[in-house]
């Protein structure tokens, strides 16, 4: 092979890495690209309910953790569509997952971290939950979890009939707040049904 063959050789295979690296930076971009859009689409989704959440994060901004909490359980009715008696199990099972994502990152960004529902659900794991006793009902490990956060009185019963007198504060327990949402005509299906939810959705890893 002549010196001008080698040469040509060499320059056609610098050619073709060459556009091997371009074809592979363009798929990189390409997958990007694809990426931020679906990130907007998703943020996309929400524009419409600015509106719905913006009196929701004004409570948080000042710090009136119990308008926060009532406007928490209207949000959430109005979403569904039902009203707090006709709101069923099944209902809570097909609540939208970005609806309940607003939500606690509202909660957790006005309380320093301290309240939404992925405190709970990490306060539920703590007092020894899992998917499977959320699925028995374990009434001694949700009572656990409903202590942890300050939902029961000395007498570890139930403080919802006293909420007037509530400390709508930081200094409430951990997970405490949102709390009204959780007062169920249904009781602990309510409550398994909604957990079960908060575990689809992924609100904590």
């Amino acid at each position: 092979m002549t010196d001008t063959n080698k040469t040509n050789t060499s320059d056609n295979a610098d050619k073709v890495d060459n556009t091997e690296t371009r074809l592979t930076e363009l798929e990189n971009q390409v997958l990007t690209l694809t990426n931020l859009v679906n990130q907007l689409q998703g943020q996309i989704i929400l524009l419409p309910d600015v509106v719905r959440y913006s009196r929701l994060q004004q409570f948080l901004e000042k710090g009136d953790f119990r308008s926060a909490d009532e406007e928490t359980t209207k949000i959430m009715l109005e979403v569904a569509g039902e009203k707090r008696d006709t709101l069923t199990p099944d209902d809570v099972a097909k609540y939208p997952c970005n609806s309940l994502r607003v939500i606690d990152q509202l909660w957790q960004r006005y309380s320093q971290g301290k309240f939404g529902f992925s405190m709970q659900l990490k306060a539920y794991y703590e007092a020894g939950g899992s998917i499977d006793t959320i699925r028995t009902q374990d009434v001694k490990i949700l009572g656990k979890f409903a202590d942890s956060i300050g939902w029961l009185n000395d007498n570890q019963e139930t403080k919802f009939n006293d909420y007037d007198n509530w400390d709508f504060s930081l200094s409430s327990p951990e997970g405490c707040f949102p709390a009204h949402w959780w007062k169920s005509p249904y009781g602990l299906k309510m409550v398994t049904f909604f957990f079960s939810r908060l575990i689809a959705c992924e609100l904590i890893d």
